[in-house]
């Protein structure tokens, strides 16, 4: 049997393109796939950008540096020892023990 040749351009499209569908509320879904393997997690913005008529750019927006740093640190197993701010309070608000 003879081996046939992987033509490059197919495998690229294969590897990212799929079809979706437009929802009656607007929305596009992102197909899982593309979801899993990029690490897409709800919630993440994405910036759309008109390329031409009919021709349109997705791009994911950076994520803030310390997102999701506050859920990280509740699922600290040691219960109690990170107690989220009031939001009414800032900084100047904390007690804060003088050194020396």
């Amino acid at each position: 049997m003879k081996a046939r040749a992987i033509d490059g351009r197919h495998v690229r499209r294969y590897l990212t393109h799929m079809k979706t569908t437009v929802s009656t509320k607007g929305q596009i879904i992102l197909p899982a796939e593309f979801r899993q393997r990029d690490g897409i997690e709800p919630g993440q913005e994405f910036e759309v950008e008109r390329v031409d008529r009919g021709e349109y750019r997705l791009k994911r927006m950076a994520r803030q540096r310390n997102e999701g740093l506050v859920k990280l640190l509740l699922a600290c197993p040691v219960k109690g020892w990170f107690k989220p701010m009031d939001r009414r309070k800032t900084t100047d608000d904390i007690n804060v023990p003088k050194l020396g």
